[in-house]
């Protein structure tokens, strides 16, 4: 047998004697046997005292010999110890820099080259983090086609639309966070843009935001951007497929539906109650219009929060971060499915991010859908609506929609509240007062509201400096001073109710420069929050009950026939639920 440390000879008997002796018999040479009790070497000159000695003499050689024999084999043993160590560090380190490099390999990165903005620094030099959310629809691969559908005639495509759009805002301070959803189906303007990958372009037009993905991702942040106002540092683009990759990593996402569900278009088939959704599934559910609300994208948009909410859940829980196996599927998922901006284009960056987000409690964590309206011009389309400009003022200005103890009484609670009664802008006339020493403020200002459609303005200097900027409305004409303060992102703390007969602004030192009213940060007024939220869907990622309302309108078909979601999957018992 050979020597397990490598030694390559036959194993000797170092650890019981000296090698090469011959194993004792114990049947023989013991004083039972009559056997001598001394040793029988010849004994030396000098008699029995002198033999004694020269046996005491023996002994102690060979004694220190196994001695350092042992010591001797002990070096070697700690030698080849420390070298298989060595090796054990080397190759695991070899494996973690394979992992690294591995994952930095799968990043798709996109320049956005300062089409979102820039975000600003609050007092103690701390910068929130803004980051679009893009589904893309494109099937610009045969596993996007077989998942989406569509290319039977077209075959794969070139092409995409950001049917998801969340900007998702981390506070600087990292105590809040918000998610607005931006219906698809928004019309607004669509800057001058040109996609460097692809090389097309477009000087701009008039459509739905979510076709300014077709321009490149930056395009898209700057759509964004343009209509919200709020500075967009990253965005993360998802596909079909990466849908499918990252709920399967996370081992499924539980979800709940208020009744049995079929959505025939999207095939989401769903008996009422809670589902871990996986795979396929979890993107039927995602994609799901028809199946919600009132069956159109402003329903889609409320499950997604909850799917997103489960997920964030998911991502906390113990067991999903701490199993290094999870991890390495879920990192290798997450970088082969994702397209980022160039700021988040390697696996510590994305680590980061990851961290920031996981500081934030997920009870200060609330999501919302911008306030629509209906557009007049296409019954299918809707554009701003009554209350969106105070959420995105809320974002751009870094105030959170939860209270400090994550209570629910600014997001959850306020959504059944009515919203703030406001009038056209056409049938306000402002007078516009310069409280500062900068020279044309008042006259900036009113052209601001002239630009949003406000009535004649008048300008002047005020009668002293002002610190403060004021709206001062007079009887009966608060809400008149509500569209304004909407319109200039003033909060309501700094409307008040005068003796006069208008609608008077006073622009303080508060507000050096710009047409919107600059944020101190922190949180909103109870009022501001209120509106902010008002018809947004609000909620937040804590609430693990919260179930998607299947729709009670007939908003699918079944064989040509018109059906509620629910009497679809009646009507469907043999095919098989989603989750089978």
């Amino acid at each position: 047998m050979s020597d397990p440390w490598g030694g390559g000879g036959a194993v000797d008997d170092r650890w019981d004697g000296e090698s090469g002796r011959a194993p004792r018999d114990p049947g023989a040479d013991t004083p039972a046997h009559g056997a001598p009790d001394e040793d029988d070497t010849p004994r030396p000159p000098g008699g029995r005292a002198a033999a004694r000695a020269a046996q005491r003499s023996r002994g102690s050689r060979r004694a220190g010999s196994r001695r350092a024999r042992s010591r001797s084999r002990g070096k070697r043993l700690l030698r080849t110890a420390g070298l298989c160590l060595a090796l054990l560090v080397l190759g695991t380190a070899g494996v973690g820099w394979w992992f690294y490099d591995h994952l930095n390999g799968n990043i798709h990165s996109v320049a956005l080259d300062g089409k979102g903005g820039t975000e600003k620094a609050d007092a103690f030099g701390r910068t929130p983090i803004n980051l679009l959310v893009m589904g893309s629809d494109g099937r610009t691969s045969q596993a996007d086609c077989k998942l989406g559908g569509g290319c039977s005639q077209t075959g794969v495509q070139t092409g995409s639309n950001a049917d998801v759009e969340m900007v998702v805002h981390i506070s600087a301070d990292r105590s809040n966070a918000t998610v607005m959803s931006i219906p698809r189906d928004t019309m607004t303007q669509i800057p001058a843009c040109r996609d460097t990958a692809t090389g097309k372009s477009t000087p701009g037009y008039y459509g739905q935001i979510n076709s300014a993905l077709q321009y490149g991702p930056a395009c898209q942040v700057a759509a964004v951007h343009d209509l919200t106002g709020i500075p967009i540092d990253h965005f993360v683009k998802l596909d079909f497929s990466g849908v499918v990759k990252m709920s399967d990593a996370v081992g499924g996402v539980p979800v709940c539906v208020s009744a049995d569900v079929y959505d025939t278009y999207s095939h989401l088939k769903l008996s009422k109650g809670t589902h871990t959704l996986k795979g396929v599934a979890a993107l039927e559910f995602v994609r799901s219009r028809h199946g919600f609300g009132d069956g159109s994208d402003l329903g889609r948009t409320v499950s997604q929060h909850i799917f997103l909410g489960a997920m964030i859940r998911k991502f906390k829980s113990a067991g999903t971060l701490t199993d290094p196996t999870a991890v390495y599927h879920l990192a290798d998922a997450a970088t082969k499915a994702l397209t980022v901006d160039d700021g988040l284009n390697s696996v510590s960056k994305l680590v980061s991010l990851a961290a920031d987000v996981n500081k934030v409690p997920t009870k200060r964590m609330t999501f919302t859908t911008m306030q629509t309206g209906a557009d007049p011009n296409n019954s299918n389309r809707v554009v701003v609506g009554p209350g969106a400009k105070t959420l995105f003022a809320t974002i751009a200005h870094d105030q959170s929609l939860t209270t400090g103890s994550g209570g629910k009484s600014s997001a959850a609670s306020a959504t059944a509240k009515a919203a703030t009664k406001t009038v056209p802008p056409a049938e306000v006339s402002v007078t516009v007062e310069n409280g500062t020493t900068v020279t044309g403020r008042a006259s900036d200002v009113a052209t601001s509201l002239a630009d949003q459609g406000f009535g004649s303005a008048t300008t002047g200097n005020a009668p002293s400096p002002a610190s403060s900027t004021t709206l001062t409305y007079g009887s009966g004409l608060k809400s008149k001073a509500q569209t304004v303060a909407k319109a200039l992102g003033l909060p309501s703390s700094h409307l008040k109710q005068g003796t006069g007969t208008g609608v008077t602004l006073v622009i303080g030192t508060d507000w050096p420069s710009g047409d919107t009213y600059p944020s101190s940060g922190g949180s909103a007024s109870a009022s501001d929050t209120e509106e902010a939220v008002s018809n947004a869907h609000a909620s937040t990622a804590d609430q693990a009950k919260e179930c998607a309302k299947v729709s009670p309108y007939k908003t699918v078909a079944l064989n040509g026939v018109p059906m509620t979601p629910s009497q679809a999957y009646a009507a469907a018992s043999a095919k098989p639920d989603s989750d089978k």
